[in-house]
């Protein structure tokens, strides 16, 4: 019951306060949404039937086929991209995750009150609430929807869910994006949820060390950001530019193991920071 009072308060505060678009004027914050109140493991099936596409398990596959498309050619560090990231990018499947997590601040307690409530009903965006809540470690899958016709890949979706629960943390759709705020394409980031989505875009970074760090701020409108989507009717939508950033840090350490600091800010304030250790298999 307090989920769905707290669905009904962010749906409302969507409606109220939410800026009205028609997405064939926005297409880079076009996605996936949720029909129904659950989206969970099943949704990625349930999508491709709706769009006629064909589901593949894929073994070998990246969240992004060509991960230099979404990389400034002008960058400075260009030459000094890491292979390891790149090929973490691009082949995402032969890798296992371990994650800890760790919160901070008051802010935190509200985060956790949604997470609990909210994420749970939905069964999507379950954030571990406890370091001990991924004891027992993360599954990551990826998943190809292709066309039936031309078997091209239309969507790659990362489905990771807690092994201790068996609770979906992100069940996302990962492509690329042009904004009209930057010339070159960012990392685009749909996390289905019902009646709407969350929209993460993210410019890339190649660091002096040749790590990659994949930013989500408030530095450009209609650019990298963290937007919260809800659907009305036809091509019109509610769209709320969240002020929450994320900086996604990807680097090899002193041993070679590849790893990533996931942070986020609430208003500049540091609210969560979740760290995986990416293992090739």
């Amino acid at each position: 019951m307090i989920g769905a009072f707290l669905q009904f308060v962010i749906h409302t505060w969507l409606r109220v306060t939410g800026k009205t678009i028609s997405i064939t004027e926005y297409p880079w914050l076009n996605g996936p949404y949720g029909i129904t109140g659950i989206i969970g493991d099943s949704y990625y099936k349930e999508f491709a039937a709706q769009q006629n596409l064909e589901l593949n398990v894929n073994q070998h596959g990246g969240l992004l086929q060509q991960f230099l498309s979404v990389i400034n050619r002008d960058d400075p560090n260009y030459q000094k991209l890491n292979p390891r990231v790149k090929h973490f990018y691009e082949n995402t499947s032969l890798y296992t995750l371990e994650v800890w997590s760790e919160w901070y601040g008051i802010l935190s307690v509200f985060a956790k009150i949604l997470i609990g409530t909210v994420s749970k009903r939905m069964n999507q965006l379950n954030i571990p609430l406890s370091p001990l809540a991924t004891s027992k470690g993360m599954s990551s899958e990826i998943i190809s929807l292709l066309s039936k016709s031309t078997q091209q890949q239309e969507y790659a979706c990362w489905l990771r869910k807690l092994r201790k629960t068996n609770e979906v943390v992100y069940a996302g759709f990962y492509s690329f994006c042009k904004t009209p705020a930057l010339a070159y394409p960012c990392v685009k980031v749909v996390f289905p949820l019902p009646k709407g989505n969350v929209t993460v875009i993210l410019r890339v970074e190649i660091q002096e060390d040749g790590s990659v760090k994949l930013i989500s701020d408030n530095a450009y409108k209609n650019g990298p950001g963290y937007y919260r989507t809800m659907v009305l009717k036809d091509t019109f939508r509610k769209i709320k530019k969240i002020p929450l950033q994320e900086t996604i840090h990807v680097y090899e350490d002193e041993e070679g193991i590849l790893r990533t600091d996931h942070l986020f800010y609430f208003m500049k304030i540091k609210l969560l920071h979740l760290h995986y250790k990416m293992i090739l298999k």
